[in-house]
């Protein structure tokens, strides 16, 4: 919206005076952006205000100071809000042409997005990452503006793309302005200007050149005020008026009817028009894409003379590249004001012309907009490009055309069964009240078991995603005990997440309850992988882990070639039964797998839960380093996807290290929050971690408290790998009866595993209880066992407890080979608690012992983005695959990557490898493998 002036015309210059008037600092700041832009930065920046407030003429300032720049705009519009990606296809298709330099992954995304070809949903942020290389590539040879206007009705999936690229420009010279009424939440926290009413003096300048005469001070000083400078509305509500006509103030008592009386202002001249015009208005209004040629087709239809009416549309309408009106409001003043039976046929006949195979889900659309009552033929039209749109990852659009499509349905059951699709689409769109809105209409209609086992489970859902695990387990055994007289697969299916919600609550009667549910269930005839995973982990609970084992090591051998769709679905729970057998090379393997398969598929959705998981064996195996490089990319994911994660990875490798402050911080917190949410699972992981901490830090009985805090709680898991930690604490703080009860509930987990793992710690434990010969015996078992794994620091911890051991029984020259092995491995390692209680009991053999940590990182002056990059380079990435990694474009990851070589004095990645401080098992990204 352009506000300089000339004879009450918006679009021109005042006479004497060049572009805008007033907006000298809001010139200033996007002239700063041009600047930096053709300095090879990029620059992002919203732009805030109310209608009419002058956004648009602001983008258009910037448009013309960006000489040189390549230009892409985009444009939302209202109706066009629940159609997946359409503002960015508006923004992208002129770059259409380098869609084959992106890799393949990112391609596939756009592509398949924007419909040029069939594929699997992508995940929403893997089309952010190749629109963000996209955007790289375009602006290679010469900078990049992309202007878009009205971002307040940008579709849900478009918004949040191109909110994701705004956070991750860096020096890619591009620039990214925005301007919306509102700041939605896909934009919340980007720089931002808000745009206010014109300064007074320069609204008087304004208002002075677009009335006829000029008008006296008190009078124009009243019209300025009840405007609040409002360009728009110092031109629009003052149009045509004489100054007697204006000496009484236009009747506004605050700024928010200004939209309104706008609106009404528009209308008047609308309905001064012809009436082929205002048709043709209203056909352009009901057009969300701007595409002259379909208005004109359309318009032919309703036999609207086509050049005679856009002749004479009062400069309310620009027909040209695309097709404009000369402000939003005008679109909804004429839409508003249209006949229902116009609004239909109008619809109508644009539904008629829109014919590209690209566009079918504007075309039922527009069906949809044009029947005046059920019709089942458009329902089905709407219920197939729900369908479509669910393939292109929209879930938003689905839902919105499963709603359109409930209310042109007749027949009670299938309004019924598309009322449950709209829900079940509803939530993984992220509309949870819109859900409880459709499970309320759904509560008054007659259901059958099947339709009411799916409303339960919705239920189930939605209180699991508002926090409450005990009400969503119960709901979702109640669906799986409805569906199971109708579907016993599909009560399979609800009793799997409903284990992983009670899981994460961790109260065992909820754990029970559905596991005996879902022994309960006839065996399937052809298990799929998912039925043996659930036999497995639910027999663990009803009949313990001796009976449980056969089904449990079958549902491990069989889950690690499950399908990249099973991995999305059920991998979340998947993970844990590797370590329910205690195989870490099952779970090394199982975990790099998942981690692999999920970016590969590009759900980054799920990704920092898979990296999670990597990180707990990684540490476990103690690489330290690649932990915390696959810490930094999990938040890195997190961060881009704006979804935190519970800091699990942190709590085991901080507890490994010792370093008591900075892991007591997170216990305490997490130990918090996760009273406040009823999350047992999180209560365990904390005081798990405590126990792992004050035993290295040789404070027993804190680790024994931290142990009881659990108090009832279980997980498959935890509750197991806590014991041998509640074992060394009680026999340290003298409680034999305690420890020697979590000995013989270990034996119970260990003994039906035959692998070094089990056995190893199962060896090390009893060695504490025991004596003489007997623990002389177990403890070179432990080591022995624990030696063909990859958990060094249980092998590490083995030594020293046997050295320990061996000093008290007066064989100090035995005490002193194992305490030096083990201290040693915990100060390679980097385990520092552990190092200081080894290094003292050497002191205690008499032994003279330096104080030694892990050598230095090479790379300290390096910052964490740095420190990821480098390592990620120097195991062999390509500057694309880095950024693929990490959300940068390759030109960012170049730039962060000059700057480490600087810091580092190097010249090349060769130099790199001899700079930064190896691993001890191999880099964090060689456990993964490049992505693609």
């Amino acid at each position: 919206m352009g506000w300089a002036v000339r004879g009450g015309t918006m679009n021109q210059p005042i006479p004497g005076r060049a572009g805008l008037v007033g907006r000298k600092a809001e010139q200033s700041r996007l002239d700063e952006m041009i600047a930096a832009l053709r300095l090879g930065e990029s620059r992002v920046l919203v732009l805030r205000g109310a209608a009419g407030i002058g956004k648009s003429a602001l983008l258009a300032h910037a448009e013309v100071r960006a000489n040189g720049f390549r230009m892409l705009r985009a444009a939302g519009v209202e109706s066009e809000m629940e159609l997946a990606f359409a503002g960015l296809h508006q923004l992208c298709a002129p770059l259409f042409d380098r869609l084959p330099s992106l890799p393949p992954p990112q391609r596939a995304a756009l592509e398949t997005v924007f419909r040029l070809r069939e594929g699997a949903p992508p995940d929403n942020f893997l089309v952010g990452l190749a629109v963000l290389g996209l955007f790289a590539d375009a602006s290679a040879k010469e900078p990049l503006l992309c202007l878009v206007d009205d971002a307040q009705w940008l579709d849900r999936a478009s918004a949040q793309v191109i909110g994701f690229v705004a956070r991750r420009l860096l020096a890619e010279s591009v620039a990214l302005i925005l301007a919306t009424r509102r700041t939605g939440p896909e934009l919340i926290g980007l720089p931002e200007l808000e745009v206010a009413g014109l300064a007074e003096p320069d609204a008087h300048t304004l208002l002075n050149a677009v009335t006829l005469t000029r008008l006296d001070r008190h009078i124009s000083d009243r019209i300025v005020a009840e405007t609040g400078g409002n360009p728009l509305a110092l031109v629009e509500l003052t149009r045509g008026l004489t100054a007697t006509q204006m000496a009484g103030g236009l009747g506004l008592t605050d700024a928010g009817t200004l939209p309104g009386r706008i609106e009404d202002s528009f209308l008047h001249r609308i309905q001064e028009l012809p009436a082929a015009s205002r048709r043709l208005l209203l056909i352009a209004a009901a057009e969300p894409v701007g595409d002259p040629g379909l208005v004109r087709r359309a318009a032919d239809r309703l036999d609207v003379p086509f050049p005679a009416a856009a002749d004479d549309t009062d400069g309310l309408l620009s027909l040209a590249e695309r097709v404009t009106f000369r402000h939003p409001l005008v679109r909804s003043a004429v839409y508003r004001a249209a006949e229902p039976h116009d609004r239909r046929a109008a619809h109508l006949a644009l539904a008629e012309v829109t014919d590209r195979p690209d566009a079918a889900d504007r075309r039922a659309w527009h069906l949809a907009a044009a029947a005046a009552g059920p019709d089942e033929e458009v329902a089905a039209e709407l219920e197939r490009s729900a369908a479509q749109a669910q393939a292109r990852g929209g879930m938003a659009a689905a839902a919105a055309f499963l709603r359109r499509a409930v209310v042109l349905t007749a027949d009670p059951r299938r309004r019924t069964d598309r009322l449950l699709a709209a829900a079940e689409a509803c939530l993984p769109a992220g509309d949870v009240d819109e859900v409880r809105r459709l499970l309320k209409v759904l509560g008054e209609q007659q259901l059958d078991e099947l339709a009411a086992g799916r409303v339960m489970a919705l239920r189930g859902q939605v209180a699991f995603a508002s926090g409450h695990g005990h009400e969503a387990t119960e709901l979702l055994l109640a669906s799986a005990q409805r569906l199971a007289a109708a579907d016993d697969q599909l009560a399979r299916d609800v009793l799997m997440p409903a284990w992983g919600v009670a899981t994460s609550v961790a109260q065992p009667e909820s754990l029970r309850a559905v596991s005996f549910a879902a022994r309960a269930l006839p065996a399937p005839a052809d298990p799929r992988p998912i039925d043996l995973l659930l036999d497995g982990l639910t027999l663990l609970v009803t009949d313990g882990r001796a009976v449980a084992a056969p089904a449990l090591r079958e549902a491990a051998k069989i889950l690690l070639d499950i399908s990249v769709d099973d991995v999305v679905k059920w991998g979340w729970v998947a993970a844990g039964v590797a370590g329910a057998v205690w195989d870490d090379d099952a779970m090394r393997d199982m975990y790099a797998r998942h981690v692999r398969l999920i970016r590969e598929a590009g759900v980054l959705t799920d990704l920092p839960y898979h990296l999670a998981t990597l990180c707990l064996i990684t540490s476990w195996s103690g690489d330290f380093p690649a932990a915390a490089a696959l810490i930094a990319e999990a938040d890195t994911v997190s961060q881009a996807i704006g979804s935190p994660m519970p800091p699990y990875p942190q709590l085991r490798l901080l507890s490994l290290q010792g370093r008591e402050a900075e892991a007591a911080e997170i216990i305490g917190t997490t130990i918090t929050n996760s009273l406040a949410a009823g999350f047992g699972l999180g209560l365990i992981a904390a005081n798990w971690a405590a126990a792992v901490l004050y035993n290295g830090l040789a404070r027993y009985p804190e680790a024994l408290r931290a142990i009881r805090a659990n108090g009832d709680l279980f997980d498959a898991n935890l509750s197991a790998w806590v014991l041998p930690e509640l074992v060394e604490a009680a026999v340290r703080a003298g409680e034999s009866e305690v420890a020697l009860d979590a000995l013989a509930r270990l034996v119970e987990e260990t003994q039906p595993f035959g692998t070094p793992f089990a056995r190893g710690i199962e060896a090390r434990t009893r060695a504490l209880v025991a004596e003489g010969a007997d623990a002389d015996d177990l403890y070179r078992q432990a080591i022995e066992k624990l030696g063909r794994t990859n958990l060094r620091p249980e092998l590490a911890r083995a030594h020293l407890v046997y050295g320990e051991w061996l000093r008290r029984e007066r064989r100090r020259a035995d005490a002193r080979e194992h305490l030096r092995t083990a201290y040693d491995l915990f100060v390679a390692i980097g385990m520092e608690g552990f190092a200081e209680r080894a290094r003292r009991e050497l002191i205690a053999t008499g032994e003279t012992v330096r104080r030694r940590t892990a050598a230095a990182a090479a790379d300290v002056e390096l910052t964490a983005q740095e420190r990821q990059i480098a390592q990620l380079v120097r195991s062999g990435l390509t500057n694309p695959e880095v950024g693929a990694r990490l959300f940068l474009s390759p030109r960012t990851v170049e730039w962060h990557l000059r700057k480490v070589f600087g810091k580092l004095g190097v010249t090349s990645r060769r130099q790199l490898r001899d700079a930064l401080p190896r691993t001890i098992s191999g880099d964090a990204v060689g456990l993964i493998g490049p992505q693609g």
